[in-house]
């Protein structure tokens, strides 16, 4: 009889695989390699003390770091932007084709009434 668990998306769930440390090697990893796959940039920012302090208790609820939080916030940001900006566009080309379709139409009556 064979000790051998089955491979289940429950069994990696649970623990019962992918867990027991005999099985675990540590990655010889090249970090900038890492960071220019991933297209990282180290940045420098200066915040108030107040601010990190929020982030990190922000960060402690949702488990995370107070970096990979402050990403998340900013990317959630420039999303956001980008919504309103692509939305802005779309309602300026409607409101253009808008315009064109009625001015098409009154030339056309235009040239009906001559």
């Amino acid at each position: 009889m064979s000790d051998k668990i089955k491979s289940t998306p429950e069994a990696w769930e649970s623990g019962e695989l992918g867990q027991d440390e005999r099985y675990v090697k540590k990655a010889d990893v090249d970090e900038s390699a890492l960071e220019e796959a991933l297209e990282l940039q180290m940045i420098s920012i200066r915040l108030q003390k107040s601010l990190i302090d929020d982030l990190k208790n922000f960060a402690l609820l949702e488990e995370l770091g107070y970096q990979p939080l402050i990403k998340r916030v900013l990317q959630r940001y420039v999303d956001g932007e980008k919504k309103k900006i692509a939305n802005h566009c779309i309602a300026d080309a409607i409101q253009q084709k808008e315009a064109q379709e009625k001015l098409e139409r009154e030339q056309k009556r235009d040239k009906k009434i001559a």
